[in-house]
């Protein structure tokens, strides 16, 4: 992959996020900066002079200073991760705990989840619905052997996401349910993503690093450093993990995960994490799902678990359960091209260049050296190996629907 093609990866993350950077209440882990673009105010992670001293480019990120890449470079942090280990910050992102005897009733009235079906310490990918069955954010639900479940959900849905559970659980409370919501905001959360994560993160941990398979969650000491949760997960297509730590302690376990001795571990940003994300066939949140996709246009129709199914008892699950019975007007595909890369909006065009879609997320892949896309297209043209030409810059490029992921992913699920 060319210089120039790198540059590109960096290019489109800022072009997609600048325009969405909102204002947010300044909490416990931010401080006050200003981007160059409108004056509003950004908040910084506890990591944000981490990142500078570390040669980190910062640019708004969903209403943060995050780090977009490093000196490295975009395509060397992006091999990183595949090849060895990378940290991400995404303390951003809005962690929340749900406590009270009727917290997994809620979620489950707010989401397409089994949560009741969840094993202690397990968790899943879901998503939070809107009654006509969108896609109002996706989120990370834990169900921990503790009192509370413990939810991921992203940053540029923080406020809408807020809004949308007290306004729900005023209601569910009103009922005589026992549920309490409380966003955690003196924590900050990590991404330890590569194939060397696990054996860098055993370092400091007490126990077996193999009995934690992919989205399970643990409390634990890491480092010598209390009360934090390990989670196997990630957004990069690789064996990983989230930690979330407490704020005071961040920049020390960030400190000491660079030392390891157990395997190569770099800082990675924004723009390695979203080549990552689209080449595991990730939906980013705004580009790739919103609350006018559903979950079986999305192709996401394996997150409704069948608990779920059978009571038809989630939001928009009238709309939801017909079209995964008589199947949508259109479905998210993979395509895959040469020549330049698509941006989000670019036109799909059908053999007779008739346009029937747009391009949601794609660049450049590190890996496989070919143009990556994601689209929502006519379920006709929808299947593996259907043909279709992508407008770049008023030149159409043949392209190709393929099988996601683009890149195969390791998640740790030993059999």
């Amino acid at each position: 992959m060319n210089s120039l093609s790198v540059q590109m990866i960096g290019k489109k993350i800022l072009s997609n996020q600048l325009l969405r950077v909102t204002h947010c209440k300044l909490g416990r882990l931010s401080k006050l900066c200003y981007s160059s673009g409108n004056g509003a105010p950004l908040r910084k992670t506890l990591l944000y002079d981490f990142h500078v001293e570390h040669g980190a480019k910062m640019v708004p990120f969903a209403g943060w200073s995050m780090p977009v890449q490093y000196e490295t470079g975009v395509l060397k942090e992006h091999r990183q991760c595949r090849e060895h280990a990378a940290i991400f910050d995404v303390s951003h992102m809005l962690q929340s705990k749900m406590y009270g005897k009727d917290r997994v009733k809620f979620i489950e009235s707010l989401t397409v989840a089994d949560v009741e079906g969840f094993k202690e310490n397990m968790g899943g990918l879901s998503l939070l619905l809107n009654d006509n069955g969108g896609i109002i954010d996706d989120l990370i639900i834990s169900k921990t052997d503790k009192d509370y479940l413990y939810i991921v959900s992203n940053a540029g849905c923080a406020e809408k996401d807020q809004a949308h559970i007290n306004e729900r659980l005023a209601e569910f409370k009103a009922k005589g349910h026992d549920v309490t919501f409380v966003p955690i905001s003196d924590r900050a959360l990590i991404a330890v993503q590569g194939p060397a994560a696990a054996k860098v993160i055993q370092e400091g941990v007490s126990f077996d690093m193999s009995k934690l398979t992919f989205m399970t969650t643990a409390e634990a000491t890491i480092f010598g450093i209390p009360n934090c949760r390990i989670t196997r997960c990630g957004y990069t297509g690789e064996d990983g993990v989230e930690i979330s730590v407490p704020e005071s302690e961040v920049v020390s376990l960030v400190s000491k995960l660079l030392d390891s001795k157990a395997g190569s571990v770099r800082l990675s940003g924004l723009a390695a994490r979203d080549s990552l994300r689209l080449e595991a066939g990730l939906c980013l949140y705004g580009n790739d799902i919103d609350d006018t996709t559903t979950p079986i246009e999305a192709n996401l129709s394996w997150t409704v678990a069948k608990r779920r199914r059978k009571l038809a008892d989630f939001p928009g699950a009238a709309h939801v359960l017909t079209q995964l019975k008589e199947k949508p007007t259109r479905r998210r595909v993979g395509l895959i091209s040469t020549g330049a890369p698509a941006r989000p909006g670019s036109e799909v065009m059908d053999e007779a260049g008739v346009t029937i879609g747009a391009v949601t997320s794609g660049g450049p892949s590190p890996i496989l050296k070919k143009n990556v896309m994601m689209a929502y297209l006519p379920l006709k043209v929808s299947k593996p190996g259907s043909e279709v030409t992508v407008k770049v810059r008023n030149k159409a490029y043949p392209s190709k629907v393929v099988k996601m992921p683009f890149v195969p992913t390791n998640y740790y699920n030993p059999k």
